[in-house]
């Protein structure tokens, strides 16, 4: 009896565990989606395509999603090298850098949205610079790119970092060694390291970017067919008591964030077992 009671796990047992991560999983995200299906559900399929087959909401969700796959490109690009010259490099302000990754987790997004606007402003302190080269950010399609890097940067940065501090010095050491040259190693045997969280990174920085209201609405101008975000089209039907409408447009912004995130996980599948045929 005694070596039973050492060899038993401090954490509750699997019938526990699992009520628990099921019921926080339903109440948290389940309960909301199977709404969300379920207003669209009565209100139809003819009803939905009818509402999404505008001109004005096709072009909101095509702005969203577009902008928000380009934003998460480049957070995948600058957030993994974010991430790489924090563990890497010592150098003065790093730990004032490092925390300042963290803003936008922290940041209200209306707060962030009215700082981005007051910055990219044809009267801010970016905007009238780029206002002299003849270029305008704020209250274009440029202003809501910037705010969708602005909130997504974090996500790609904090899940490489992680990864990057496990890479031994020594492999990359190795591979010189071998004569490998510097380019040859990061994309030999550093970067296969870092696909699959820089991948999370990315999905993560995308399901951010696609549902990003509160930091977009201050910059983007919100001009139909132009600078509308589609989250905005789901509050206007909100505030007209347009419930079958906002559904709708929420059926069609999951179904699509559903296609890419499942591309995004079978690719990192697919890397993870290239790693480990490896």
């Amino acid at each position: 009896m005694p070596g039973l009671l050492i060899n038993r796990s401090p954490m509750p047992g699997l019938g526990l565990s699992m009520g628990i991560t099921l019921t926080m999983l339903s109440l948290v995200v389940l309960g909301p989606i199977g709404a969300l299906l379920a207003q669209g559900a009565s209100y139809g399929l003819e009803g939905i395509w009818a509402t999404v087959n505008r001109e004005r909401v096709w072009a909101a969700l095509e702005l969203s999603f577009r902008l928000s796959f380009l934003a998460a490109l480049f957070n995948l690009v600058f957030g993994v090298a974010l991430a790489w010259v924090l563990v890497r490099y010592d150098f003065p302000g790093r730990r004032l850098v490092d925390a300042a990754v963290d803003l936008p987790f922290a940041l209200p997004t209306a707060v962030a949205g009215i700082a981005l606007t007051a910055l990219y402003a044809p009267n801010g302190a970016f905007g009238a610079l780029a206002k002299e080269f003849g270029l305008k950010i704020a209250y274009t399609q440029g202003g809501i790119f910037i705010a969708l890097i602005f909130v997504g940067l974090p996500f790609v940065t904090r899940t490489v970092q992680p990864v990057i501090e496990e890479i031994d010095r020594e492999v990359e050491e190795a591979s010189a060694t071998l004569g490998a040259t510097r380019f040859t190693t990061l994309r030999r045997v550093i970067a296969p390291m870092l696909l699959p969280a820089a991948l999370t990174g990315f999905a993560l920085s995308l399901a951010r970017a696609v549902g990003e209201y509160g930091s977009v609405i201050f910059i983007a101008g919100n001009i139909p067919l132009k600078t509308e975000i589609a989250p905005l089209l789901i509050v206007i039907q909100l505030e007209e008591f347009n419930y079958d409408g906002a559904a709708a447009i929420g059926i069609a912004m999951l179904a699509i964030s559903f296609a890419m995130l499942l591309s995004i996980n079978l690719i990192q599948i697919w890397s993870r077992r290239r790693i480990g045929d490896v």
